[in-house]
């Protein structure tokens, strides 16, 4: 067999990026997979390069030396990023191929500029691929596992890559583990729920947690789990015959409906100083927050109360909200979630926008079918940026004079503060301090909003009134990716935003998008950019 020169790639974030948050978190984000895809390579004889972008690397540079095989582990936000790879890579000979959430979200427009594009990957399609990675023109071929590995590689096979990319972190640095995929709840807007539970062997686990303790003092572990704490007393019994109390610090989601206050004393006893609920809903979703048929403002004390009583044991809190669901309407939502921060002050809220992620979730077919989703391009598909799925029961503008009013109440300098004296421990007061104060998450949906009465480009766009993408969301990528916009290829700015509906129907995708693309033979290095809003 030939030895391959492989080079992986885990994008972490989509471009150069100078926000002190992100500098000092980025590393700490680095996927499981891009590293198991790496060990899996060696294992089969190649030479492998790994590479973890946060923000800060020549991504050019360090792409553009020899390589056969390009592997990109990608999330949506970095499709484009991931595109102008692959384009340069495959004019320099190399084969691409196309794994993580973007490949599973969007495989019809990612098989457009790769070779090849992942589903569920294991070791075996790896080998199988790499029998003979031949190129695939014009359009790559999709590859898939029957279901998810059943195990992966182990911490200490992994390590040669996650050292160094801990090396990239300045001062928290957080070792990536996973006991289990998939998640046994059915949230219509998830990516995983539609995979069945599967928790990985426990010896692994165990060896594992023995091992990082002889690499780090007082390691910190970030579960990758989806829903960590599924089978509780299996993964707690795990734990404590590998870690002594103190040792070893946890950050982990979970859902509340796991999170009794006997579950939450083992946790703080084993460790755990992080935990990150999902709330998502005020009137939905009842099963996942433990509140039943509660809705309203009885849900809000109730979910109140028991994320209060875990702050009295663990010290960092992050309940994550979902904007914009279909069950919400009227200011009510926006001002339940507010009278929700005023009960928890010491909670750090995370808002998601609804996204509609391609073929990720249930809940997108219906969405693509009344046709709800907007073509705004993968570089804002970050749950942030844009919403791709217009509200049932909202205008635009209503919804974005919500959205900004409650993102200026979480902010604003008075609730900071609250929070920051409510937090406990030096690290969790500065996390929290240091995350709201350079968040310009209200500023740019405050800018949105403004676009929406000044600017008929974007107003007819966002109400999905054309496809043409207006030029100051053009210009936003232009900026985000530097160099690597001229290496896009033709058609790479946009998507069929139905390719999912019509993959099902068999209608060819049809999409108005920007000017057309030169591909250079050379394109400089890549050099520090103004950074997208946060």
């Amino acid at each position: 067999m030939q030895k391959l020169r492989i080079t992986v790639v885990d994008l972490v974030t989509k471009g150069p990026t100078s926000r002190l948050y992100n500098r000092v978190m980025n590393a700490n984000l680095a996927s499981i997979m891009p590293q198991a895809i790496a060990v899996w390579c060696e294992e089969l004889g190649h030479a492998v390069r790994y590479i973890c972008y946060t923000g800060a690397e020549d991504l050019v540079g360090e792409v553009s030396e020899g390589t056969d095989v390009l592997f990109i582990g990608a999330f949506t936000r970095s499709a484009q990023t991931a595109y102008a790879l692959s384009n340069l890579s495959r004019h320099n000979g190399a084969v691409t191929v196309l794994g993580g959430p973007h490949a599973r979200c969007y495989p019809q427009d990612a098989a457009k500029y790769f070779d090849y594009v992942l589903g569920f990957t294991d070791k075996n399609l790896i080998a199988d691929l790499l029998s003979d990675p031949a190129a695939q023109r014009p359009r790559g071929v999709e590859l898939k596992a029957a279901r998810q590995p059943m195990e992966m590689p182990s911490l200490r096979e992994r390590w040669k890559f996650v050292a160094p990319t801990l090396a990239k972190a300045p001062f928290l640095k957080i070792v990536p583990m996973i006991g289990s995929m998939g998640c046994p709840y059915t949230c219509s807007f998830c990516i995983d729920s539609v995979v069945p539970y599967q928790p990985l062997p426990f010896d692994q686990v165990r060896d594992d947690l023995r091992f990082l303790q002889t690499r780090m003092r007082r390691p910190r572990v970030g579960w990758h789990d989806p829903n960590f704490g599924v089978r509780f007393d299996d993964y707690m019994d795990v734990i404590e015959s590998a870690v002594r109390p103190g040792q070893v610090r946890f950050v982990a989601e979970s859902s509340l409906s796991l999170l009794s206050e006997d579950h939450v004393k083992r946790l703080k006893h084993n460790g755990f100083d992080a935990l990150l609920p999902g709330i998502e809903s005020w009137y939905d979703l009842g099963n996942k927050s433990k509140t039943g048929a509660r809705v309203g403002v009885e849900k809000v004390r109730q979910v109140a109360d028991h994320v209060n009583m875990i702050l009295r044991h663990v010290p960092y809190v992050q309940t994550n909200f979902v904007l914009g669901l279909d069950c919400d309407e009227g200011a009510e939502p926006f001002e339940l979630t507010k009278q929700f921060l005023d009960l928890v002050p010491g909670a750090y809220p995370a808002f998601s926008l609804l996204t509609s992620y391609g073929q990720a979730a249930p809940l997108n077919l219906e969405l693509q079918r009344a046709g709800r989703v907007l073509p705004f391009p993968f570089h804002f598909l970050d749950s942030n940026h844009a919403m791709n799925v217009r509200p049932l029961n909202y205008g635009w503008a209503e919804f974005y004079d919500h959205a900004v009013d409650l993102t200026r109440y979480a902010l604003q300098g008075s609730r900071v503060g609250r929070r920051f004296r409510a937090n406990r421990g030096i690290t969790t007061r500065l996390h929290n301090w240091l995350r709201a104060v350079t968040s310009n998450r209200a500023a740019y949906q405050a800018k949105i909003r403004g676009l929406l009465d000044t600017d008929r480009e974007v107003r007819r766009f966002i109400h999905g009134e054309t496809t043409v993408l207006p030029k100051f969301y053009e210009d936003k990528i232009r900026r985000s990716l530097g160099p690597l916009w001229d290496a896009l290829p033709e058609g790479a700015v946009m998507h069929d935003q139905n390719a999912y509906l019509n993959s099902q129907s068999g209608l060819l995708p049809a999409v108005d998008g920007p000017r057309s693309r030169r591909v250079p033979v050379a394109v400089p290095s890549l050099q520090p950019s103004p950074a997208a809003l946060n």
